[in-house]
């Protein structure tokens, strides 16, 4: 039977470029983070405000973009304690070409969350590809560093294309992982 850190590193192995999710033990984080937010706001206005911030969600994905912005700082109206919204908001205000006010957003989920839980680890990770985005390497670097701590495969992605020699050993034991699935391949299906 596989522990925990097996199937964590046979993830990273062969799926290194999933972003959020997927990650072994990170539905118990999510859980944590509920349980705690729960605790911290009133049950009926917690709800009302994920349901905003679905609603945001699911008018981005259908490029309403405006309405995902309205119901996003709608649930910061509500609840401007709460990290989610403002991190939710941050993508909503990248789409929209506001990478200023995205990073603002931004930085009010990573201080609101005390750079903790999943709102925090998406908020770096956004931030980390914004960065990227504006040629910031080191801050961008910084960002992914603390996702990864975090949990993010995705930002532990972006390390290794950020340092060459790991991006190079990366290569090569795809290649050889190849060959193994492959023997009578050249190893780079």
């Amino acid at each position: 039977m596989a522990t925990a850190n097996d199937r964590a590193v046979l993830q990273t192995i062969f799926n290194p470029s999933t972003p959020f999710g997927d990650i072994p033990g990170l539905d118990q984080e999510e859980e944590e983070d509920a349980q705690e937010e729960g605790e911290a706001f009133a049950p009926e206005l917690l709800e009302q405000v994920r349901d905003l911030e679905l609603q945001g969600v699911s008018a981005a994905e259908s490029g309403d973009v405006s309405m995902a912005l309205e119901r996003f700082s709608e649930a910061i109206r509500l609840l401007p304690e709460r990290a989610s919204g403002y991190n939710n908001r941050a993508q909503a205000l990248r789409l929209r070409g506001d990478v200023a006010g995205a990073l603002r957003d931004l930085d009010a989920a990573i201080c609101l969350s005390r750079g903790c839980g999943r709102a925090a680890c998406q908020s770096f990770v956004q931030r980390g590809l914004i960065h990227q985005l504006q040629a910031r390497q080191e801050d961008a670097r910084r960002d992914f560093e603390r996702a990864a701590r975090l949990g993010s495969a995705f930002a532990r992605r972006q390390l290794v294309l950020l340092n060459p020699y790991s991006a190079l050993c990366n290569q090569m034991l795809c290649e050889m992982l190849g060959r193994l699935r492959n023997p009578g391949g050249t190893g780079n299906e």
